[in-house]
């Protein structure tokens, strides 16, 4: 079941599966999307094959939260987050999918 426009997350009527998109260079996870020049295009794809794979929701994090990692300025973690973001905006009608990770008040 996926949401469409005009849809709205009914808490507590179901379960809701949340896909993780760390563009970071030192995800705790492994996957760490930040590497390599095609970073963006390899993070908009992986979460495309997490909406394909049932994620109703996207989790997308550009600063690491892994034990003893290092702050960033809120203006590095918008430079990796917001490409991602605008590249899964233009590929699906899903508005309710997105989610802005962060520990910075922007």
């Amino acid at each position: 079941m996926s949401l469409r426009l005009g849809e709205h997350f009914q808490w507590g009527a179901r379960t809701y599966v949340m896909g993780i998109l760390n563009v970071t260079p030192d995800s705790f996870s492994g996957d760490g999307l930040i590497r390599g020049a095609d970073w963006v295009q390899r993070a908009i794809e992986q979460g495309m094959a997490q909406v394909a794979d049932g994620a109703h929701i996207l989790d997308i994090g550009g600063e690491s939260t892994r034990p003893g990692a290092t702050a960033i300025p809120a203006d590095e973690e918008i430079r990796r987050t917001v490409p991602v973001i605008r590249g899964l905006v233009a590929r699906t009608d899903v508005p309710g999918r997105r989610w802005f990770d962060t520990l910075n008040l922007i």
